[in-house]
């Protein structure tokens, strides 16, 4: 099963979601996880590949993927097992997160999501795996 997340990048309050996060990620290991891909923008992603790294302590089996938007741009991969770049060759820059996000659903199985208002990349995100029918972990206030 892979799973993928999507989430704005400012989060408040942050340890609320962080400890969500940790007992989302844990949960789907038990149903099966082994894949989780991550975007690596904003808090959100940040919180989100700490909580795949730490269940790879206990877990080694997983996988944690950054999926990249751009190739010609540095990144720090330390929290990843590798890094992958969808086929966005002939997508105009400013198109390239909005195209990796939805080739992203489109190759998971679940989308865990923090998204607390209806506009924005998150927000876009999470309309399209509704659309496709994905089955959506979805942060609410108290989730913990």
């Amino acid at each position: 099963m892979t799973v993928t997340f999507c989430g704005h990048s400012t989060v408040y309050p942050m340890e609320p979601v962080e400890a969500w996060l940790r007992e989302t990620v844990a949960a789907l290991i038990l149903r099966g996880a082994e894949k989780f891909y991550l975007g690596g923008y904003g808090t959100f992603d940040q919180m989100a590949a700490a909580a795949v790294w730490e269940q790879k302590r206990t877990h080694p089996e997983i996988t944690s993927v950054l999926v990249l938007p751009y190739l010609d741009r540095k990144v720090s991969a330390t929290e990843y097992d590798y890094t992958t770049y969808p086929p966005l060759e002939s997508v105009p820059k400013r198109f390239a997160i909005s195209r990796r996000n939805r080739w992203m659903v489109d190759n998971s199985d679940i989308l865990v999501a923090f998204v607390t208002h209806d506009w924005g990349g998150a927000a876009a995100t999470l309309k399209y795996a509704e659309r496709k029918k994905k089955e959506i972990i979805r942060y609410t206030e108290g989730s913990t």
